[in-house]
């Protein structure tokens, strides 16, 4: 085996570049070829991790949400499980902004230079929603959220961020509503939206920004 192929970085180089080429120019970009020479490699490397372009389009997903489940994870759990919950939005936003290219690829559609993800692979993806459901268990114990299902609050949580989210890789958010406007307002409304008060929501949200330091990994 060339050091090249055990090279351990080789692996995610090339998901990096292949994400990149699927976002920038579009499914006719991915080839064996142009991803191996994007990398300085040989189109055996792509086969040798990956067995195929099919595997490589499904490995990028995979990492996408693995990088997600590491920025969400390292937001420690607090007395103030309403700034949890907001720092864990702020998580999954630095997260898009730090992987723009793997974010545009990681929800599936045509995009997928044909490939289409199956059950297992967006199984893959939602656990990173426990995060978000333990801490709105937190939030619904400590009574700032009112009654209800922790799960479907987590999911009402991860839309809105979502759809700000890919706003703000879109370009469509500008001064003076712009995407780190929006998000303060975002964030408070949602903690609102949930049963708090929005005195205490506003506090918290502020709390969460000055812990910003919890989720600047890369």
């Amino acid at each position: 085996m060339s050091p090249r192929r055990s090279d351990p970085a080789t692996k995610p180089a090339l998901v990096d570049i292949a994400a990149r080429l699927l976002a920038e120019n579009g499914p006719q970009a991915l080839s064996t070829r142009r991803i191996a020479a994007e990398a300085d490699s040989s189109t055996m490397t792509v086969y040798t991790h990956f067995g195929g372009m099919s595997g490589l389009v499904r490995e990028m997903v995979r990492e996408g949400f693995a990088r997600l489940q590491e920025r969400l994870t390292s937001v420690r759990a607090t007395e103030d499980p309403v700034a949890d919950m907001a720092l864990l939005g702020r998580a999954y936003r630095f997260n898009a902004l730090a992987n723009p290219h793997l974010y545009a690829v990681m929800f599936g559609g045509s995009s997928l230079a044909g490939f289409s993800l199956s059950e297992e692979d967006r199984q893959h993806g939602r656990y990173t929603l426990g995060n978000v459901a333990e801490c709105a268990e937190r939030c619904l114990a400590s009574g700032r959220f009112r009654p209800g299902d922790a799960i479907l609050v987590a999911h009402q949580m991860w839309m809105a961020v979502h759809g700000l989210v890919t706003l703000e890789l879109g370009g469509y958010l500008i001064p003076p509503y712009d995407a780190d406007a929006c998000v303060e307002a975002q964030l408070v409304g949602l903690m609102v939206s949930a049963g708090d008060a929005w005195e205490l929501a506003t506090e918290s949200v502020a709390r969460s920004r000055e812990r910003i330091d919890e989720i600047q990994m890369y």
